[in-house]
């Protein structure tokens, strides 16, 4: 047979080591694995460095990380080191092996297996001990930061007499001290037990003594220890009381002392502390006595002790002191209950006035006149017309209007806007590049008169098409950052971004400073591990120039550069000097003020347009608070996404201490512009907080607060089917005694668990006023109908009732808007226009103004006069429900005046059929233009889309029905008619 080289003359194989070759690959493989792993930890920490650098706010982030790793390596090594020594001690004082148990020589084995590896065993286990101490205590940045910064409140606590700055500041430091201190000491203990155990100085079935005299010492001082610890709980029990929450079925949600703790809780934590510390001093005392006698009998005491003197003696009190005569017993610590939350939630100078509804004895046409002056009605609703912002004035698929839009002031005249963002779901064709080089923002801020309509029920928009143009002139329009905005984009680089121009479409690249450079191969990868987008590091769209903008919505971004700030839930725009400004109001919070009840935000802030909607909800630090401030004015440039903090309340010490700890970032009171001022306004959500705790704490009087016969309640929304609370309303208005109107937040209020109007409140909501921030609380003394009532009564009327039924049968819907209140001569009007969306339009238009008219305090003997119209106009119902004739009055309501369309009203069913026409081919001249591409075509379409719908509703309105003949000031249309929607 041939050799085939495995006999002994061939070639020897030799079996074990690789090659070099292999090693060295090896090597190198495992050398690169590690490093990619080391990468993608550090591209986070690198990407947030970056960005934070980019709005110029890397203090802040320089601050919160070494305070974190500080945190993380102080404690850390406290807890590894407290667990390592006792650990080591224990080892040390282990007794010489003798002759062995049964129960030693069956840790024996374990002795012998640990006892090559003890040193690891002991560094692993302090390590370990450490690393979850120093990651769980680096989440405590912000108490350490409020320690060691804390500002003092000048104001005491009734009980202690203590600053609140203590129980906001200090006192949660020294409960995490002590926390930590448990922690150590019953982790120290464990181990120590369990290596006396596992080398002999404890034994459990052994004969003779259960434990040596060396462990018995050391078993005895960390008992000592934790129970030296309880006697400082104990004491600071005590303070606690001040900022404990109880349930007080007088007064629900209660903080501070009540009469059992005063009387009962405080001697008995007193009394408690002084028996922890004697039962401490025994354990400490067997160093010298080595027994256990003397401290199992003081540990036994301390226990029986917390038992009877901690809780059955208060329960003792409770039943035969306090609930007896409870009122009486409690009405000191109501009293200071009612003071300290008037004043934690910026309440305390609101006084409840009677409004009693005195008969001024003007007439009908007096009080018609008057009510053009009272208010300036604001037929436009921001909850509803944002789908004919959407069909109107889109333009493109690819952008959107919000769901809820805003009401400001332009021109002292109250305003509903809304900026035309980015739709990233509608760009033609989806792709990497256009949806994020291409598609990168939207254009343009949409407004409308917040008190006009024209004939067909549409806005009247004071700054509309695309580009805009208006009443604003020239300001920059593009729109890189807004609430709609949450994916990223990469500008300024070789891509260019479809933009406009007068003409039509064209190309633009961001000329903006914000964003991150991506010009350096580092950062490209960086952000492609932390976006998991690969693209990002060999994309050639990607060159010299390009950045990355992220972090896209403002309250994102104020969030980001404050995390020590809590943000309301409206971020809204402004056009201030020629730029768009997106304005988000944020709030500094304690949940440590004594006495104050808390709230809990996220339910205090909830209403008919905010739940279930994410972006309208509160951005909370902490979701339970006693204390709030508006603190902080914050704006983001919708161009650039330039973050600026502006200091608004100069007195709040919360916002003080933080602005000790992150000096800089928060500019003072008078950088704010007066033109910028000019669109501040008071939050929504801090008016919800208000209102919501106004409900009982308008009560001052203790002993009418324990019975609650004065308590209010947020009625629920009337025009939503949810049941949840109404909406606060801004509004342009006089309240009783304003000789003009104040652009103010109003809401209503009902008495509990009864419908009819209990209150009335509105907040001088200007920021340019003396009296900003003043609320005025009307308490309704005679029997009026609250919003239910006001609604209920409308839909019984029969002009309704033949309303609904036309509207169906039109294959139409009808939409119901903000009920708006207003206090008017003695009386309160209700006003609430009415709209009408069709199923193939898709949009709702004004059809019709609900007016009702309640005397607050009628002739002795009589019932309330209510009188409740339904109308064309909103001149109309106001004539109708004072019983005027419809003569023009010497003031001209707002609303009441149509601005007349562009296109002359058609007339006859022929201009209908041949707008529908109109509509019908421009709708298909813009499908036929999208799928070409040709973007100057499909923005012709659109216009002439519009163009169609708007005369297709206006001859509709001018037609004569059998149910309903045609007026000249009737809002016309139905909103049925089919244009598309817009795309």
């Amino acid at each position: 047979m041939p050799d085939r080289g495995g006999g002994p003359t061939g070639p020897r194989i030799r079996v074990g080591r690789p090659s070099r070759r292999a090693r060295t690959l090896l090597m190198t493989l495992g050398v690169v694995a590690v490093l990619a792993m080391l990468f993608v930890m550090f591209s986070g920490f690198w990407t947030d460095w970056l960005w934070y650098r980019s709005v110029q706010y890397s203090s802040v982030f320089t601050t919160t990380l070494w305070t974190k790793i500080g945190m993380f390596a102080v404690f850390g090594l406290l807890m590894a080191l407290a667990v390592g020594f006792n650990i080591w001690l224990a080892h040390r004082m282990r007794p010489p092996l003798s002759a062995m148990s049964l129960e030693q020589q069956s840790l024996d084995r374990y002795r012998m297996g640990v006892a090559p590896y003890k040193k690891w065993v002991l560094l692993g286990v302090a390590a370990l001990v450490g690393l979850i101490a120093g990651a769980s205590a680096s989440g405590q940045w912000r108490t350490w930061l409020m320690w060691v910064n804390g500002v003092p409140f000048g104001e005491k606590d009734p009980q202690f007499r203590m600053d609140v700055a203590f129980y906001a500041f200090d006192l949660p430091w020294y409960r995490f001290l002590l926390g930590f201190g448990f922690a150590a000491a019953v982790l120290s203990l464990i181990a120590a037990a369990l290596t006396h155990y596992l080398y002999g100085g404890l034994r459990v079935t052994s004969p003779g003594a259960r434990a040596t005299a060396a462990a018995t010492g050391h078993l005895s001082v960390l008992l000592g220890v934790f129970v030296s610890l309880k006697a400082v709980a104990y004491w600071l029990d005590r303070y606690g009381l001040a900022v404990k929450s109880s349930d007080f079925k007088a007064a629900g949600n209660w903080t501070g002392l009540r009469f059992v703790d005063a009387n009962a809780y405080l001697p008995a934590k007193t009394i408690l502390f002084c028996i922890a510390v004697i039962c401490a001093l025994l354990f400490f005392a067997t160093l010298w006595r080595r027994t256990w006698q003397l401290p199992v009998i003081g540990f036994g005491l301390m226990v029986l002790s917390a038992i009877l003197i901690g809780g059955l003696y208060p329960a003792i009190v409770q039943k035969f002191q306090v609930d007896p005569n409870e009122q009486a017993k409690e009405a000191p610590y109501i009293a200071k209950n009612i003071e300290a939350t008037r004043k934690a939630y910026a309440i305390d100078d609101t006084k409840p006035e009677n409004y009693s509804g005195e008969q001024t004895g003007k007439s009908n046409e007096q009080i018609r006149k008057d009510a053009d002056e009272a208010a300036s009605y604001r037929l436009l609703d921001p909850n509803i017309v944002s789908p004919t912002f959407q069909q109107l004035e889109q333009k493109r698929k690819y952008y959107q209007f919000p769901m809820t839009l805003d009401v400001d002031r332009y021109d002292g005249k109250d305003t509903v806007v809304g900026l035309r963002e980015l739709n990233i779901r509608g760009i033609p064709k989806r792709n990497w590049i256009n949806d994020h080089f291409t598609y990168t923002h939207g254009y343009g801020a949409i407004m409308a008169a917040g008190t006009a309509v024209d004939r067909t029920g549409a806005p009247v928009f004071t700054e509309k098409g695309l580009p805009t143009t208006g009443e604003l002139g020239t300001y920059q329009q593009r729109i890189y950052y807004g609430e709609k905005t949450e994916q990223y984009s990469i500008v300024g680089g070789p891509q260019k971004e479809l933009d406009y121009e007068a003409n039509g479409e064209k190309t633009t690249s961001f000329e903006g400073k914000s964003g991150v450079s991506l010009g350096n191969a580092f950062n490209r990868a960086a952000y492609a591990v932390a976006f998991s987008e690969p693209q990002i590091l060999y994309s050639g769209a990607i060159g010299e120039g390009s950045r990355i903008l992220y972090n896209r919505t403002p309250k994102e971004r104020v969030e980001a550069v404050a995390p020590w700030l809590t943000i309301d839930g409206d971020a809204y725009p402004a056009v201030v000097d020629g730029r768009i400004q997106w304005i988000v109001d944020a709030y500094t919070t304690t949940n440590g003020y004594p006495y104050a009840s808390r709230t809990t935000l996220g339910d205090t802030t909830t209403d008919s347009l905010t739940a279930g909607n994410q972006t309208r909800a509160v951005v909370a630090q902490q979701n339970q608070v006693n204390y709030i401030r508006n603190s902080v004015k914050a704006t983001v440039d919708a161009y650039d996404g330039s973050v600026k903090l502006y200091q608004w309340d100069t007195k709040d010490p919360v916002l003080k201490t933080w602005m000790k700890a992150f000096p800089g970032t928060v500019l003072p009171k008078a950088e704010i512009k007066g033109e910028l001022k000019e669109h501040l306004r008071y939050p929504q959500d801090m008016f919800k907080v208000q209102r919501e705790l106004l409900t009982r704490y308008h009560v001052l009087d203790p002993a009418q607060f324990y019975s609650g016969s004065d308590a209010w309640q947020v009625p629920a929304d009337p025009t939503n089917k949810e049941g949840n609370a109404v909406p606060p309303y801004y509004l342009s208005m006089k309240m009783p005694g304003d000789t003009q109107q104040r652009f103010s937040l109003t809401t209503t209020f009902t008495p509990n668990g009864r419908p009819n109007l209990g209150g009335f409140m509105a907040v001088d909501a200007d920021a340019t006023s003396e009296d900003y921030g003043k609320i005025r609380l009307l308490r309704v003394t005679s029997d009026v109908p609250g919003p239910a009532q006001v609604q209920s009564k409308l839909n019984s009327l029969p002009d309704v009732a033949t309303f609904v039924r036309d509207l169906k049968g039109a294959d139409s819907e009808i939409q119901y808007g903000n009920l708006l209140t207003v206090p008017l001569d003695g009386g309160f009007l209700y006003v609430e226009p009415v709209y009408a969306q069709g199923r193939s339009a898709l949009y709702p238009l004004l059809k019709k103004v609900a007016v009702s008219y309640v005397e607050a305090n009628p002739k002795e003997g009589e019932s309330a006069k209510e009188t409740t119209v339904f109308e064309n106009s909103l001149g109309e119902a106001l004539n109708a429900v004072f019983g005027v004739d419809g003569e023009t009055p010497t003031t001209p309501p707002p609303g009441d005046q149509p601005t007349e369309p562009t296109q002359p009203p058609a007339t006859g069913d022929a201009a209908l059929q041949q707008a529908i026409a109109d509509a019908q081919k421009a709708y298909a001249a813009g499908e036929a233009a999208l799928q070409k591409g040709d973007w100057t075509a499909y923005g012709k379409a659109q216009q002439d889309l519009a163009d169609a719908l708007r005369r297709a509703a206006e001859a509709d309105a001018q037609r004569e029905t059998p149910d309903q003949p045609a007026q000249q000031d009737q809002p016309g249309g139905s909103a049925e008619q089919d244009g598309g929607d817009g795309s």
